[in-house]
């Protein structure tokens, strides 16, 4: 199932795909919560109820404007250097942990919005990423049960401000990776009972129809059970997370000369 967030006349709500249909699941069966974030934290039992509730639904007239799939994550946490191709072009060792940062919420941004490209930078770049979205919370989970808790995928763009991730004092990642709207991802949740294997998934990036990235999450060198058993392990995971898992090789930064994102591309992941 493929789930949305659109906005409404009273504020977001979750809604199903259903072919070129939006099923508002929550006027198909008022015993579903109105927002993706508190059905998702119901878990299985409740998104079999809204797969059901999505059959027999009236589709929303005309067509809505999508939100990001959560709008309003608590975090946005991201793993950098996860692709061994990507460590190999960028000429570092692979690491023996994750490298884990974060953007801010207001980063958040959905399928179709503009990029805005800050004055402040003049080096962003592009990153294909699977995102990981958290149904069930919890805190210490032990890998054996951590796809217990993804309630499902996204594509993402993690956005990226080279000249501040990497000359500024200190290097800069969070501020570097957290201008408004350097997060989008969407437009769907695809529940993870669709993903039966997603650590081997084709991901790709194009700007302006040219493929830019193009590899494969078998390349990830920490598969999505060990990043959520290792975060679990600092910070307590709650529903609507979201986890970037990291970038394929082909980045524009990479590149020579280098390539950077300018007024007017499209970029799709």
């Amino acid at each position: 199932m493929k789930l949305v967030t659109y906005l409404s006349p009273t504020g977001p709500r979750v809604a199903a795909v259903r072919g070129n249909d939006y099923i508002d699941l929550n006027q198909a069966d008022a015993s579903l919560p109105a927002t993706l974030k508190e059905l998702i934290a119901l878990g299985p039992e409740k998104l079999a109820q809204a797969a059901a509730a999505a059959l027999k639904g009236t589709p929303l007239a005309g067509k809505p404007r999508l939100l990001a799939p959560i709008p309003d994550p608590q975090k946005v946490i991201c793993i950098g250097l996860n692709y061994a191709d990507h460590a190999k072009e960028s000429g570092q060792e692979p690491p023996n942990e994750p490298v884990v940062f974060s953007k801010f919420p207001t980063a958040v941004a959905a399928h179709d919005d503009p990029v805005v490209l800050p004055k402040l930078s003049h080096e962003v770049d592009y990153e294909a990423e699977l995102v990981v979205v958290i149904g069930r919370g919890g805190r210490d989970i032990p890998l054996s049960k951590a796809y217990e808790h993804v309630a499902g995928y996204c594509p993402g763009h993690d956005v990226s401000a080279r000249d501040w991730q990497l000359h500024k004092p200190g290097k800069q990642w969070l501020l570097g990776k957290t201008f408004d709207t350097f997060a989008p991802f969407g437009p769907a949740l695809t529940t993870a009972d669709e993903v039966p294997n997603p650590g081997d998934l084709r991901i790709q990036l194009r700007v302006n129809g040219a493929t830019l990235q193009d590899s494969s999450t078998k390349q990830l060198i920490f598969k999505i059970d060990e990043l959520i058993a290792y975060v679990s392990q600092v910070c307590t995971l709650l529903p609507g997370d979201v986890i970037f898992t990291g970038t394929p090789p082909g980045v524009g930064a990479a590149r020579k000369p280098p390539l950077y994102l300018k007024p007017g591309d499209v970029a799709e992941v």
